[in-house]
Parts: C-alpha cells; sequence; structure tokens
C-alpha cells in the first residue's frame, strides 16, 4: 500500500508541475523542455522503486528542475541572445528554391529527411518550395512558391462570411452549461431542439451550434431510437 500511495502522490505531484511548465504539444518542446521532462520521469521513478527514500527528497528535485525551465523559459522571452542559447535559432535549409547543402551537412540532415518531412507537409516535388525552415524543435516549416500555392477567396476577389468558433453544447450526452451560457440559451431549449430530431440528450454523442445559430447534432448510433 505503501508504493500505491506514494506512487499516486508522484504521479498527481508530476502532473501539477508539468502543468506549470505551460501548455506545449510534445513535438514544440524545445532541447532543453525535453531534457527536463526526461529528468523529472527519472527522478520520480526513483522514490517509486526505493520506499527507503523520503519521499520529499524526491519532490524536491523535481521542483527544483521545473523552477529552472520557468526562470530560464521567462530569461528566454526577454533576451532574445538567452533564446538563442537555450532554444537555438531555425536553420534554412532550402533557400529562393535553393538547396543549402552546407547548412544541411552542418546539422547532419540528410536528403532524406528533408524529403520525408516535405511529404508530411504534403509537398511532393521539391521545385515547387521556396523556403524550407528547419525550427529548433526539429519540425520543417515550408513556403511553397507563389504560384505554387492553393488559391485562396482572396485570390479570387471573394469575401466569404464569418465563421467563427461553433459552440459546444453536447460531449459523450452531457449537457455543455458553459456552452449554453455563451450563446444565451437554457438546458429547456436545449432538450426542445434536441427533441425535434427524435433524440434525448442522453442519445447524442457531439451537438454544436455555429456562429450562423445552425445546430449540427451526431447520434451515438446511426439509427434513431
Amino acid at each position: 500500500m505503501q508504493v500505491f500511495f506514494r506512487t499516486i502522490i508522484l504521479y498527481l505531484a508530476v502532473l501539477f508541475m508539468m502543468r506549470l511548465m505551460g501548455k506545449r504539444e510534445i513535438g514544440q518542446l524545445s532541447l532543453f523542455d525535453l531534457v527536463v521532462a526526461i529528468m523529472i520521469a527519472e527522478l520520480a521513478a526513483i522514490p517509486m522503486e526505493d520506499t527507503s527514500i523520503p519521499l520529499h527528497m524526491g519532490l524536491l528535485p523535481i521542483a527544483t528542475l521545473v523552477a529552472a525551465e520557468i526562470v530560464l523559459s521567462y530569461i528566454s522571452l526577454k533576451s532574445q541572445k538567452a533564446r538563442a542559447f537555450i532554444e537555438g535559432t531555425p536553420s534554412i535549409i532550402i533557400e529562393r528554391g535553393r538547396i543549402l547543402s552546407d547548412e544541411m551537412k552542418k546539422l547532419r540532415y540528410s536528403m532524406t529527411d528533408l524529403i520525408s518531412q516535405l511529404r508530411e507537409k504534403d509537398v511532393a516535388n521539391i521545385e515547387d518550395v521556396e523556403y524550407a525552415i528547419l525550427e529548433t524543435n526539429g519540425k520543417l516549416s515550408v513556403i511553397l512558391k507563389s504560384d505554387r500555392r492553393p488559391l485562396t477567396p482572396k485570390d479570387l476577389n471573394i469575401k466569404p462570411s464569418y465563421e467563427g468558433i461553433p459552440t459546444p453544447l453536447i460531449l459523450d450526452g452531457i449537457i455543455q452549461y458553459e456552452g449554453l451560457k455563451r450563446i444565451s440559451k437554457n438546458e429547456k431549449w436545449l432538450r426542445e431542439t434536441v427533441s425535434k430530431y427524435g433524440y434525448k440528450t442522453e442519445d447524442i454523442i457531439f451537438a454544436h451550434q455555429d456562429e450562423k445559430g445552425s445546430i449540427f447534432i451526431c447520434p451515438k448510433h446511426l439509427e434513431k431510437k
């Protein structure tokens, strides 16, 4: 039982501390963030495996690492030089349609890597690329040549109507009261609206209302009950 409770406490503590580090996707972590995350995982495992180590001795170094990460992140926001030193700088791989082989060699970045990441961006032909930039998180940003980019409504002198963000009203059969408050509606209205489609709120896996007031409903089953 001791191991069980220590594991739960460490899990909650690490989860809380990781939340303090801020919201970022795993693929967007800088090298420093990644090192901190790996070290936290290692430090958390030690007191879980060895119950002779006091729990606070496992939490203290984790808290220290998180504090260091927060401080350095703040310094990075204030200083461009510090940010470049801590997180690195993006590297241009393709410039004005020309592949910079010397830069690729310096980064130990092969043509296979380049072609693979271009395919991930739905770019099959390198000739279509004006700029390709390897970001500090290892992802490739691609800017296509002006005549190879997809058409947009602006290119056709079309001004689409405002779409906004749809407001979720039901998730997994549960009414989202914050969403109802946002659109100035109540639970009674929602239940009556759903019933017009032959459902109860419990039958709905997802429902939202867009900025135009249109309701989208996705039932849990293909056939109505």
